[in-house]
């Protein structure tokens, strides 16, 4: 049912769990597939630059093999996170950031663009296009943005930072669990991102099982002590549309630390 919110583990389907996912807050994504456990733009700590966490804090997960970055915008590729997780994990970035992930310790980076497909740490992960200004801090330039599909037994689509584009057509009915982006930390989106209506209008693009509003509720400016209205709503809205444009798909509204589990 769109629209639906559900604390702790969400349960769908036949007998044997094939994906489960923990939203961890903004694009942090925790996912156990095929064996592995994979996590996205991991921000694991209290504040990002200007911004700062507003949502319960994290704890860094212990056992990662798997990290996924969808561009360098500091609020999707924080080094400090990045140091908080293990080493021996596989890191896949857009292609330009190998040299700064391995300055970390990381020894097995894989450097990506859209399109590309590798099979790593027991899963498979395909690279898709993200319409997103690319660049770190005020430069333009750089690594381009992309978002994975990442599974074999199941899927789960991590858009990062994009907006609505029809290039992503091509994933229409390969997708079991969408994490699409609805918001942002301010009160308005650039160019780029996803809006509730956008983000609706994608699920009927790409026609998931499942889509889970990320990227709303977790981060706010210093300077801001209370949230964005268009932020807290963000998700409901995407619901209601959704509901409407795309109702064959099944909305979950998580909250930050919590889960999901497609049987």
């Amino acid at each position: 049912m769109s629209g639906s919110s559900q604390r702790g583990s969400t349960v769908v389907g036949a007998p044997s769990a094939a994906l489960s996912l923990t939203w961890l807050g903004h694009a942090t994504v925790l996912l156990e597939l095929d064996g592995v456990t994979a996590i996205t733009d991991p921000i694991l700590r209290n504040r990002v630059a200007h911004l700062r966490r507003v949502a319960a804090p994290v704890t860094a997960p212990a056992d990662v093999d798997l990290v996924l970055i969808s561009h360098a915008h500091r609020d999707h590729l924080d080094v400090p996170s990045l140091r908080r997780l293990p080493r021996s994990a596989v890191v896949v970035a857009p292609r330009g950031l190998e040299r700064m992930l391995g300055r970390l310790g990381f020894t097995n980076v894989a450097g990506v663009v859209a399109g590309d497909k590798l099979d790593v740490a027991g899963t498979t992960v395909e690279t898709t296009d993200a319409d997103h200004t690319p660049g770190r801090g005020i430069g333009k330039g750089g690594p381009e943005p992309v978002g994975y599909l990442i599974g074999n037994r199941a899927t789960a689509y991590f858009a990062g930072d994009t907006d609505l584009t029809p290039k992503l057509g091509g994933l229409h009915g390969r997708i079991d669990v969408a994490l699409l982006p609805v918001s942002g930390w301010g009160p308005r989106l650039p160019a780029g991102h996803l809006t509730p209506l956008a983000a609706a209008r994608l699920l009927r693009l790409i026609g998931p099982r499942v889509a889970v509003p990320v990227h709303w509720g977790t981060l706010r400016p210093l300077y801001r002590r209370r949230p964005y209205p268009s932020d807290v709503e963000a998700p409901h809205r995407f619901a209601q549309l959704a509901e409407s444009l795309a109702p064959e798909v099944d909305v979950r509204i998580l909250q930050p630390g919590e889960s999901f589990t497609l049987e």
